[in-house]
């Protein structure tokens, strides 16, 4: 597709992300872990469909029944995963417990810079990222994003999600644990194959 020209008119952004639809081969664990991985409800559900939702949005993951499909392969072009933001530092720690005592962990976390990051696999070997803003505006964030710190290492500092969870626990402040530490440079091919071993450890529950 060729550029827009001044004469092309111009598309009107949309005002929100609505949903995400997944199809799957692993319906039951599929609908079970997205349940507790949100603590989400099903607003419709039969026995081909889960429209589940969180919040005010009437579904924000769709799960379709599609037994004949083959599994994900992870060499295939495709989605990289979906990304789901708390609050606060305290939000994004008590989610982990929870998670963690139904059997569900994470296998990447990383202080991106504009974030605070905990990577997750659902059943289907989907990947999903919790996070916490670290800046307090969208302007501060795109400036960190423009600095040659993160020229330098745009995947991050990673952190131990129990020694974060213990510090926001110990009353450190938020401020001070959303910045991340500086390493150098971080972005060689080398780096995503530690990435992905990483995120081949995370777990999705029973």
């Amino acid at each position: 597709m060729s550029p827009p020209n001044t004469t092309t008119p111009k598309v009107i952004s949309p005002s929100k992300l609505a949903h995400v639809v997944l199809h799957t081969n692993k319906f039951d664990a599929m609908t079970r872990f997205y349940k507790f991985f949100l603590n989400a409800t099903a607003s419709y559900e039969n026995e081909q469909l889960s429209f589940l939702t969180y919040d005010e949005e009437h579904h924000r993951i769709a799960l379709v029944n599609m037994p004949d499909l083959k599994d994900k392969d992870p060499r295939h072009a495709g989605l990289g995963h979906m990304a789901f933001t708390f609050d606060s530092l305290h939000d994004l720690c008590e989610s982990y417990k929870a998670r963690k005592a139904l059997g569900i962990e994470p296998g990447w976390c990383v202080k991106h810079g504009p974030t605070v990051s905990m990577y997750y696999q659902d059943p289907d070997g989907n990947t999903l990222e919790t996070q916490v803003d670290s800046f307090d505006t969208a302007e501060a964030a795109n400036e960190f994003m423009h600095s040659p710190e993160f020229a330098q290492n745009p995947l991050g500092t990673d952190f131990e999600p129990e020694d974060l969870c213990k510090a926001v626990d110990g009353g450190v402040s938020e401020l001070e644990l959303r910045v991340r530490r500086e390493i150098g440079a971080r972005g060689s091919p080398e780096d995503f194959m530690q990435i992905m071993a990483k995120m081949a450890t995370a777990k999705v529950g029973a």
